[in-house]
């Protein structure tokens, strides 16, 4: 398809991040560079963060010529196509995550659907995925997999939220992915422990791309009998339950 089939000339851009503090030439690719090195205009989720990682990528990038806007659960859902504008001047705007690729588990994906509706291009660039990533070195079904968002922090419903995803993994030979707030991790792999069948396979990948790395699978039974510390380090969990 043509850049003709577009109703404005300017692009909406979903620019990657680090996962945390990596060697950015090792995680993201020279054309974020080139990309940053073109665009004033940003919609971010945090202001500080998102000046910092411009600045990673291009030191000598202009701060005071930026133009941030705000995209947060905070933000008037009434102002979202403001930040779009200068699309319609003809002028690109990249949206930026918090950490790895906008738009996936990530609230950018209000801007991305907000373009396709204003025929504004969406031009996704390659990063790091904390899910693909988990995924790859997991040895699970790659064939078929979920992505599971946070789980109840009710223990009674994440007790029940656990067997269901368990028990659809088995049934449909799939795997489950999901995170929790890091300060809640060692809990959450506890609740497992005692709540999943010994059999049942539990990916822990935990500080991708960092040098703290390490992405294990073992089976339940396995990791109950493993000490491991997860508090306040960010971690994919992936369950699967063999047919």
């Amino acid at each position: 398809m043509s850049n003709s089939a577009f109703q404005f000339s300017g692009k909406l851009y979903l620019i990657p991040t680090t996962l945390g503090d990596s060697n950015i030439s090792e995680v993201l690719p020279v054309s974020i560079k080139t990309i940053i090195e073109k665009i004033d205009n940003y919609i971010v989720e945090n202001e500080k963060t998102a000046r910092k990682s411009i600045k990673q990528v291009l030191p000598e990038k202009s701060q005071p010529s930026l133009q941030l806007n705000i995209l947060n659960k905070f933000t008037d859902p009434s102002i979202l196509s403001t930040f779009l504008a200068p699309c319609k001047e003809g002028m690109d705007v990249g949206l930026l995550s918090e950490a790895g690729c906008p738009g996936v588990a990530d609230p950018g994906a209000e801007i991305v659907k907000l373009a396709h509706e204003m025929g504004i291009q969406v031009v996704p660039l390659v990063g790091p995925s904390s899910i693909l990533l988990a995924m790859m070195g997991s040895g699970m079904n790659g064939q078929s997999f979920t992505f599971n968002g946070y789980l109840p922090i009710d223990k009674k419903e994440r007790k029940q939220a656990l067997k269901t995803l368990e028990r659809i993994s088995s049934e449909r030979n799939q795997a489950q992915l999901f995170i929790e707030t890091p300060y809640r991790n060692n809990q959450l792999v506890e609740d497992m422990i005692q709540i999943l069948n010994p059999a049942t396979k539990l990916c822990i990948a935990c500080d991708l791309t960092l040098n703290s790395e390490f992405i294990i699978t073992k089976s339940i039974m396995d990791w109950s009998k493993t000490i491991v510390d997860l508090h306040k380090r960010p971690t994919m969990f992936i369950i699967q339950k063999d047919i």
